[in-house]
């Protein structure tokens, strides 16, 4: 069964963050990682993942990044901070 990954991305502890949706995470990370994804996430060298949710389902996947997306910013930090308290790049288990 295919997987669906909503994630996040952050240059540093509490900087700027990221949020997308992808069903390939390996994929895309090493396109965040080599500038070759949205201007965005290269302009600010946003490189680190720091949150990672799976879903089996494209649509829960979509509409969970559209919920994070519209969170204020401090619920997406103690969301970070609950799950990656050191906020360590998780794509070094992927």
């Amino acid at each position: 069964m295919k997987s669906y990954f909503v994630y996040i991305l952050a240059r540093k502890t509490n900087g700027t963050l990221y949020i997308g949706v992808t069903s390939n995470i390996q994929r895309r990370l090493e396109e965040h990682i080599n500038g070759l994804a949205e201007s965005f996430t290269s302009k600010y060298g946003l490189k680190r993942l720091v949150y990672l949710e799976e879903y089996q389902n494209p649509t829960d996947a979509i509409k969970r990044e559209k919920q994070l997306k519209n969170w204020k910013r401090l619920w997406k930090l103690n969301l970070i901070n609950a799950q990656n308290p050191a906020w360590k790049d998780l794509s070094e288990d992927i």
